[in-house]
């Protein structure tokens, strides 16, 4: 069973993910957890810098090919010029979204 992270939340048609955007790092990737508890955010490093908005594509980007889903479905709902995000993933479960980043965190 893939271990329950608060950052994940069903709401109707998907889930939301709180994330904490690193831009300007060396590569986009998965970082780890910043926070604990309900605070919790899935830590991203993204290659784009935090300029004119290309940090905000580049992880509408990584979330869409990290669950497998089209740009279409990754929509930013609050945090765009903020580090901390929450995006709305559609037709996403709970459960798929808990075992893909179980599986990514795990790897690190």
């Amino acid at each position: 069973m893939a271990p329950s992270y608060a950052f994940v939340r069903a709401t109707v048609g998907g889930i939301t993910l709180a994330v904490r955007a690193q831009p300007g790092a060396k590569k986009t990737a998965i970082t780890g957890i910043y926070g604990e508890g309900a605070t919790a955010q899935l830590k991203i490093a993204l290659h784009a810098p935090p300029i004119e908005g290309r940090a905000n594509e580049a992880l509408i980007a990584f979330l869409a090919d990290t669950f497998s889903l089209s740009r279409n479905s990754v929509e930013l709902i609050s945090g765009e010029i903020s580090r901390s995000k929450v995006f709305l993933l559609r037709s996403v479960t709970t459960e798929q979204a808990q075992r893909r980043l179980a599986l990514l965190l795990r790897s690190d």
